[in-house]
């Protein structure tokens, strides 16, 4: 991206700045805020015919918002038109209307790409604003879920009972236990996982091993979690550390159709499938969920445990309490543990 800068800055300091948001914003953000200049950016060529402005006009920011505000598939005219173009350059999927998330996602990019160059926003104007409020709450749509059920507990051990000694079965075990254990990890966050996050000196006197996150949604690499990880979780990742011989690299690897570790690292769609085999063979249809199941299980299983949301929050790494409540709200209220107090 050449927007890191404020176009008015000499080269050498542009270069210096843009180095410095470079190295300070997380790779997942850079690969957004890139996706989101080219859909912007070719929105405005099929609506305009014009290239973005800096700053953009506030005529240009309200299309944007109205285009983006209304199912357009029995609509005619520029909006349409449009939405046609970008989806014969593969960048919208339909003419539906686009979800709020996305919408707010894109419209932060922008106003992001200002911020950089210095440059006031045309979505901060009052008309623009209210515009947004309104757009939002006209395509608001329920919350689905990520997973369509929660693997817990019970489902977990359905799945962990699948596993064989192979390396396959090892591999998988060791996968699923450290994802659900460690405070029901991103899919993400397990491939990401190299040999070198794993601190084992205290597994030897208390079966304890504790899990660096260089990365995750809500941390980045200045402030790395360390997560504990004990007993059968700990035990299975240790095992399949040694029988698959891995001294570095990474720490989830794909396993061949003959039983042998391969050198490169799990894919997160090779995660997936892992979930959906397991599954399969635990008796539940392949869609029951999804890896992010869980996550979303681990603290579906502490409120039902009666694990105080506090504390699953510390092994979570949720930062919003109100999101992290959603799952103990989740709970069927005569499994509360607090509908027993009484006895």
């Amino acid at each position: 991206m050449d927007l890191l800068a404020p176009p008015a800055l000499p080269p050498a300091e542009a270069e210096a700045l843009s180095d410095l948001w470079r190295r300070g914003t997380p790779e997942n953000t850079l690969r957004a805020w890139e996706r989101d200049l080219a859909y912007v950016a070719a929105w405005k060529q099929a609506a305009f015919g014009q290239p973005l402005e800096w700053p953009e006009r506030q005529d240009v920011a309200l299309r944007f918002l109205l285009d983006h505000a209304a199912d357009l598939s029995e609509a005619q005219g520029p909006a349409r038109a449009a939405a046609e173009a970008l989806i014969a350059a593969g960048l919208r999927r339909s003419l539906a209307c686009p979800a709020p998330a996305t919408l707010d996602r894109r419209i932060a990019s922008w106003r992001a790409f200002h911020r950089m160059r210095n440059l006031a926003s045309p979505f901060e104007s009052p008309l623009i604003a209210q515009a947004r409020g309104r757009a939002r709450r006209a395509a608001a749509r329920p919350r689905h879920r990520k997973s369509d059920n929660p693997i817990t507990r019970e489902v977990l051990e359905a799945m962990l009972a699948s596993c064989d000694h192979s390396h396959r079965g090892m591999r998988d075990r060791a996968c699923l236990m450290l994802g659900w254990a460690s405070g029901g990890r991103r899919r993400s966050e397990i491939v990401a996982l190299s040999h070198d996050d794993i601190d084992a000196r205290e597994f030897a006197e208390q079966g304890l091993i504790r899990i660096r996150l260089l990365a995750t949604k809500t941390t980045g690499q200045d402030r790395a979690p360390r997560l504990p990880l004990k007993g059968r979780a700990a035990r299975a990742v240790m095992r399949w550390i040694a029988a698959a011989r891995i001294s570095e690299g990474p720490l989830f690897r794909p396993v061949s159709q003959a039983d042998r570790v391969l050198k490169r690292r799990l894919s997160a769609d090779g995660l997936r499938e892992i979930v959906r085999h397991r599954l399969v063979l635990a008796g539940y249809p392949p869609d029951f969920a999804s890896p992010h199941g869980l996550r979303a299980g681990f603290l579906t299983q502490a409120a039902l445990d009666g694990a105080p949301l506090a504390a699953a929050m510390q092994l979570s790494l949720h930062r919003s309490v109100q999101q992290a409540q959603r799952y103990y709200a989740d709970v069927e209220i005569a499994e509360n543990p607090a509908a027993d107090l009484l006895g």
